[in-house]
């Protein structure tokens, strides 16, 4: 984990970059696949969605959250990924739905750069060693 800065530009430039944003995606999703089916299951997502742990912890202190209301949230982003409703995330589906969830982070984070923490690996992350790598060049 490190502390980085950055603001919307970062995120929008990586996603928009598709060549870097298209490597990343397929990592990502290649990472998950534990089956090698070339699609993402409930399981393989729920593993992933659960090792971020963002409503398990309040400002990284653990906390009670209720196993019911868990599996309801945990299903409600299966959801939002499965566009086709078939029960699996294909490539596409994973790349579409990120791209948003990143365009919606830009979005948020708005013009003026933010300090985050940001996890080793992760498309944030990518995204400021993008940006980093081209001011550098």
């Amino acid at each position: 984990m490190s502390v980085e800065v950055l603001d919307s530009a970062t995120i929008v430039n990586f996603v928009e970059d598709e060549e870097a944003f298209n490597v990343s995606i397929r990592d990502r999703f290649a990472h998950l696949d534990t089956n090698h089916d070339g699609l993402l299951s409930y399981a393989e997502l729920l593993e992933e969605f659960q090792s971020l742990r963002v409503f398990e912890t309040h400002f990284g202190i653990d906390v009670l959250t209720d196993p019911k209301e868990l599996a309801h949230v945990y299903n409600s982003l299966f959801i939002q990924f499965d566009h086709d409703s078939n029960g699996t995330v294909d490539l596409e589906e994973f790349k579409a739905e990120t791209k948003s969830m990143m365009l919606a982070m830009a979005n948020g984070i708005g013009f003026l750069p933010v300090q985050m923490a940001l996890e080793e690996g992760s498309f944030l992350k990518k995204a400021v060693e993008r940006e980093s790598t081209k001011l550098a060049a």
